[in-house]
């Protein structure tokens, strides 16, 4: 890691330059999704990095308003009931730049341990916002793990719409917590 930055401090996520975003094979393409509104802090202070974060689910960005309301309600992410999806770090290795994170994940209520793979960058100041750290993340799950599986049509020639895998991946951008 960087000398002129001091890494072990908390870390707070800067939205504009991050992202959370879904996809999922649905028919004959991946179908992409995003969230607008989610937080996250990255604590660097302590023996083992620890990565927690949660996700408005009511943020959820897809073009057709009716679509969203259908991914909103019962069949889906059932976000009257369950607003938010949490994630919390139970282990985070680092090799270079590459790292693995392993956590619980929770959506509609259900927890499940999840391994997120990806690259996390040495901190740097920035032109604008003081120092700042990149972490981006990539993970597979399973729809029916967390109960997200009660819709999914049979297509005429055989098969199924939409894939069990859904590809969670997450690009965040962190400033110094305690800086104004």
């Amino acid at each position: 890691m960087s000398s002129a930055v001091t890494v072990a401090r908390t870390w707070k996520l800067d939205p504009p330059h991050s992202s959370a975003t879904f996809s999922v094979h649905y028919i004959v393409g991946r179908y992409r999704a995003g969230f607008a509104s989610f937080d996250a802090t990255l604590d660097l202070s302590g023996a083992e990095p620890r990565l927690e974060g949660s996700v408005d689910v009511t943020s959820l960005t897809i073009g057709l308003d009716v679509f969203k309301q259908h991914m909103l309600g019962e069949e889906f992410f059932q976000a009257d009931k369950h607003p938010e999806i949490h994630f919390a770090s139970t282990s985070f290795r680092q090799d270079g730049e590459q790292v693995e994170v392993v956590g619980d994940l929770t959506i509609r209520g259900v927890t499940k341990t999840v391994t997120a793979k990806g690259v996390m960058s040495e901190p740097i100041e920035t032109l604008y916002t003081g120092p700042s750290i990149g972490l981006q993340l990539q993970a597979e799950v399973s729809r029916r793990d967390f109960g997200i599986d009660s819709w999914n049509p049979e297509l005429p020639g055989g098969g199924l719409a939409l894939a069990d895998r859904l590809t969670l991946d997450v690009d965040l951008a962190f400033l110094v917590a305690d800086q104004g």
